[in-house]
Parts: C-alpha cells; sequence; structure tokens
C-alpha cells in the first residue's frame, strides 16, 4: 500500500500489523519527517522508507537498510530511535 508517503511492508497488510503488534490503532504514517537514532550511534540520521505509528511509538525501515528501528514520536512529528530489530515481527513484539 502507498498513500501519499504512507507504505506498508510488502508482504503484510494493516490487519497484520495490527494482529502481531496488539494495537488495533497502528498505522502507517508519512515518511517525511527527520528521524534519528540515539543508539547505537548518536545522531546517526536515517532516510524513511516505511514508517508505522502505534500511539506514541514507531517502527522505521530506512531506505537500502534491512534492519528496523523502533523510537518514540515526538511532539514535532521527528522520531528519535533507541532500538534495532532484524525483522519486523521481532519489532512488533517488541513493542
Amino acid at each position: 500500500m502507498t498513500t501519499m508517503g504512507k507504505r506498508l511492508p510488502a508482504g503484510w497488510t494493516l490487519e497484520e500489523i495490527r494482529d502481531v503488534s496488539g494495537d488495533r490503532e497502528a498505522t502507517p504514517l508519512d515518511i517525511e519527517r527527520t528521524v534519528m537514532t540515539s543508539w547505537p550511534v548518536p545522531d546517526l540520521r536515517l532516510h524513511p522508507e516505511i514508517v508505522l505509528g502505534f500511539h506514541g511509538l514507531c517502527i522505521v525501515k530506512a531506505v537500502d537498510d534491512e534492519l528496523w528501528y523502533m523510537g518514540s514520536l515526538n511532539d514535532d512529528g521527528s522520531i528519535i530511535c533507541w532500538s534495532i530489530y532484524d525483522d519486523l515481527r521481532e519489532a512488533l513484539r517488541g513493542l
């Protein structure tokens, strides 16, 4: 699914993401935002390909990166990521 900068991961439906995460309000978010890491490399800027929102948390897949980054959604729409997962299912279960 692609809608104005909002994408779902290939092979996943929104219903599957909600089922695995346990968050019935999970939603794809616009990728046009600042995404930075705080760990393991402080202040590394990520270029998001996919951003999934779970209330105040987000899971981000960066362009040309197979990892999934978890972080907090700030009031200004930016994201600070503080955890990394090898696959989306693992990240969703870590919420």
